[in-house]
């Protein structure tokens, strides 16, 4: 069977078609998930799960959809051909091809390298040998054009580079106007890491254009391996990939990181993003102690404006993806707080959310996370911390390690004084508390 014509009515024996539906809701959505990278070992069925996904969407009638193998251009050494020959396809007529094929090829030109006449040939007659019949004269013409061309020309191109981009940046544009573009590019982990890296740096520069999305079917470890070899074992090779990758998942785990920013920058910014994405509700935003929460976790985890941007897209993903607006159905603070745990264990510490999946609730663990070291003794008139109160609340879903963050019997009336009246609105039922985080995790789960 043809795996390009698969769909999941055929064949969906590790019941994928869920996750592919999702996959699907997040690419129609407005939000900007491009690049977007489904990640997973060699042998996960990557590229089934992506021809079945192209198939499933292309019954919407959405978006143009194209598939790209990169392991196959590699040879051709031109990622930016690669794409463009592509796109050329969904074209729909000849007049249309030519106009495009006019206003690309300029920059296409600029973007090769200085390399041999036989290299520069077969390069341009290779990515554009599959283009629609009646193009040949047009594309040899074009192909004997940057043949004959000497250094000094493409050198003369170099001052026209911006605008010879934006000209191809606009054609883009204008096709995605009426359809957008979702570009899958698979098997980029197969590819010689300086190909894999070339079409990164190629999506990143000259398709950030409206309307046009990358979804990138690979290993990102054999990413970090590519980036590694081409620009040494000096670079923080999850670093440079974050600068490309907007959002990823797995078709098993998720990783984590670990990066340091300012606290106050940090801080304005997941607030300024929270508005402009009108992912949390006004009242929420404007809550003290919420904004006292959101602040010292940043502090506390230390992180980095990226991280704090991946914390609210993670936000809109599970908004997206519920069938309510589940951060806005309970206005109690510590429903909030309880949701935004959730997302940032699968953020930021998934090994922690698989354990309380598991039914292993450690509040040692709990504690760490949340940096509470222990609960203070309250007199009725001192007011605990945000994190505190919500310690108290968990660690009676708690099943490990619960004697350090217990209140006393004499301490119980002033700790549900703030629980009832401040955070909960009532005593949460047993689980209510942890379960609201795992439910939370699992509105973003892809398995």
């Amino acid at each position: 069977m043809d795996i390009k014509a698969l769909t999941f009515k055929e064949r969906d024996e590790f019941k994928r078609e869920s996750i592919a539906k999702k996959v699907i809701t997040l690419l129609q959505a407005d939000i900007n998930v491009s690049p977007m990278v489904i990640d997973g070992s060699w042998g996960t069925g990557k590229t089934e799960f992506c021809h079945k996904l192209i198939n499933l969407m292309r019954g919407d009638d959405t978006h143009h959809l194209i598939y790209i193998d990169a392991f196959k251009a590699d040879h051709a050494d031109e990622p930016l051909m690669t794409v463009l020959a592509e796109v050329i396809k969904v074209l729909p007529d000849e007049d249309s091809q030519k106009s495009f094929m006019k206003k690309a090829l300029p920059a296409v030109r600029y973007g090769f390298k200085a390399v041999a006449k036989a290299v520069v040939s077969h390069t341009l007659k290779q990515d554009f040998a599959d283009v629609a019949d009646g193009f040949d004269k047009e594309i040899q013409g074009a192909a004997d054009k940057a043949i004959d061309a000497t250094v000094e020309s493409i050198l003369k191109d170099h001052v026209k580079a911006e605008q010879n981009l934006k000209a191809l940046q606009t054609a883009l544009s204008d096709i995605a106007s009426t359809k957008p573009i979702i570009l899958f590019v698979d098997e980029l982990d197969r590819c010689r890491p300086n190909f894999a890296i070339e079409m990164l740096e190629v999506i990143k520069h000259t398709f950030d254009v409206k309307g046009v999305s990358f979804v990138l079917i690979t290993n990102t470890q054999q990413l970090k391996a590519s980036v590694n070899h081409c620009y040494g074992h000096a670079v923080d090779a999850q670093r440079y990939l974050d600068k490309f990758i907007k959002f990823r998942f797995e078709l098993s785990s998720l990783s984590d990181r670990n990066i340091h920013s300012p606290v106050i920058a940090a801080r304005k910014h997941f607030f300024t993003l929270a508005r402009e994405k009108k992912c949390l509700p006004d009242d929420c935003i404007q809550n003290p102690a919420f904004g006292q929460a959101i602040e010292y976790l940043i502090q506390y985890h230390s992180l980095s404006l990226r991280e704090v941007e991946t914390l609210i897209l993670h936000i809109q993903i599970a908004q997206s993806l519920s069938n309510s607006d589940r951060f806005i159905d309970r206005q109690y603070l510590g429903y909030m707080l309880l949701r935004l745990i959730g997302v940032m264990l699968v953020c930021f510490r998934p090994e922690l959310l698989s354990e309380l999946k598991k039914g292993v609730v450690d509040a040692n663990l709990l504690s760490e996370f949340l940096g509470v070291k222990d609960i203070p003794v309250l007199d009725g008139r001192g007011i605990p911390k945000v994190w505190e109160v919500i310690m108290v609340i968990l660690v009676k879903d708690c099943n490990k390690n619960t004697e350090k963050y217990n209140p006393s019997k004499e301490q119980e009336a002033y700790w549900q004084k703030y629980i009832n009246n401040s955070f909960m609105g009532d005593t949460p039922d047993q689980n209510e508390a942890i379960n609201q985080i795992i439910e939370t995790a699992n509105l973003m789960s892809f398995e």
